[in-house]
């Protein structure tokens, strides 16, 4: 059990959902943290993880760093999307282990699953056929994070859970148009079209200076802004967007995520998940006539063959509600207060067609979302105007 003094080291603590999960641990009184930045610390360097958990030697890790993007960013860097994934995980869980990490949280994420898992997805459909193409290399990356914290608590003994959030928006989104998700990208595409219409080019411009599209800045002449935007479905009173408008998408406040994964972090462990009468650490010494406990691995903490194959321990974490890209589009026109023309490309892929998660475990272990789609995309558009201030 970790207690307010407990040393928590947070990685990735500036990002979407690193950010949120330090601010909820701060809240709950554990301020005892430690985060580095990339250029602090490269989570894919070997030997400075191991310098970096030689001096900190943190009493529990949330390993939420990652290489993340959307479907554009996918196709282009499949490369770098497994392998700067798994160099991290595998620096960190490794590190953790040698350092006698109490606790780790990994999060993951649920395109892990199947293109035509059946719906909603559970996690006992983890591996049961083949992934979504556009995104399979960081889904593998995810998948191999998971099996290392199965593995390592059927090993070793240790306490390692993994969480699969759904779709995630919130404070601190990526809103650039190369790299983002889908919630954030056509946000900022329908307000741009917007102040195209309005010819609000100051506004513009202030967008482009904190956030470049291909190296273009609010300094540009108007003809390479028109330009670039345009090649991104941005034009005067119309957005184009990628697909058909169909695919069913389900979306948690960043927020909620934080709380949900500090929930875990500090009131689940491993044996609440596949049972206690599956596992147990080892007692060393607990024996008085040295027998070895029969529910035990010997040596090693993990369970006997004789139970059976453990296995898909993660916890989704979502909402399990859904709705399509079109009906978003819609949520993000009304927030923006948008009053053009949203166009559907379906010469562009849509990937995955359906992506709900079955939330059950979740909620069996004593968690639910608060904030609803309607009112989280209000809130993110909010945060957006703001962060452009």
């Amino acid at each position: 059990m970790l207690d307010k003094q407990s040393k928590i080291y947070v990685a990735g603590h500036r990002g979407l959902v690193g950010s949120a999960i330090w601010n909820n641990l701060k809240q709950r009184g554990y301020t005892n943290l430690v985060g580095r930045t990339h250029r602090e610390l490269d989570l894919t360097n070997q030997q400075a993880v191991k310098d970096f958990f030689d001096q900190e030697r943190p009493d529990a890790v949330v390993l939420a760093a990652a290489f993340v993007g959307g479907i554009m960013a996918n196709s282009l860097y499949r490369a770098d999307f497994i392998m700067q994934n798994m160099l991290m995980q595998c620096n960190v869980i490794g590190e953790s282990y040698r350092h006698g990490v109490k606790k780790l949280l990994f999060l993951g994420s649920t395109c892990i699953y199947p293109k035509n898992a059946p719906q909603p997805m559970k996690e006992d459909c983890l591996l049961t056929s083949p992934l979504e193409y556009t995104n399979e290399e960081y889904a593998i990356a995810k998948i191999a994070g998971l099996k290392m914290c199965e593995s390592y608590n059927l090993q070793y003994g240790t306490n390692y859970i993994a969480v699969m959030p759904t779709n995630l928006y919130g404070p601190g989104d990526n809103f650039h148009l190369e790299n983002s998700h889908v919630m954030p990208a056509m946000m900022r595409k329908v307000y741009l079209a917007k102040l195209i219409h309005d010819a609000d080019w100051q506004a513009i411009a202030r967008d482009l200076d904190i956030r470049p599209v291909e190296g273009v800045s609010g300094s540009a002449p108007r003809e390479a802004i028109t330009a670039v935007l345009q090649k991104y479905g941005i034009m005067d009173n119309k957005v184009v967007l990628w697909g058909t408008g169909t695919p069913l998408r389900e979306f948690l406040w960043s927020e909620d995520m934080a709380d949900a994964s500090v929930h875990v972090l500090l009131n689940v462990d491993f044996k609440d998940i596949i049972g206690i009468e599956k596992y147990s650490s080892v007692h060393y010494g607990a024996a008085t006539d040295g027998a070895v406990d029969r529910n035990h691995s010997a040596g090693r903490g993990g369970a006997i063959p004789a139970l059976g194959e453990i296995r898909n321990c993660h916890i989704n974490v979502g909402t399990g509600k859904e709705l399509t890209i079109r009906e978003l589009s819609q949520l993000v026109v009304r927030a923006v207060g948008f009053e053009g023309e949203v166009v559907f490309d379906a010469s562009k892929p849509d990937g995955t067609m359906r992506k709900l998660i079955d939330v059950e475990k979740l909620h069996q272990l004593g968690w639910t979302h608060q904030v609803e789609l309607e009112d989280g995309v209000g809130r993110l558009f909010d945060w957006y105007r703001q962060s452009l201030a």
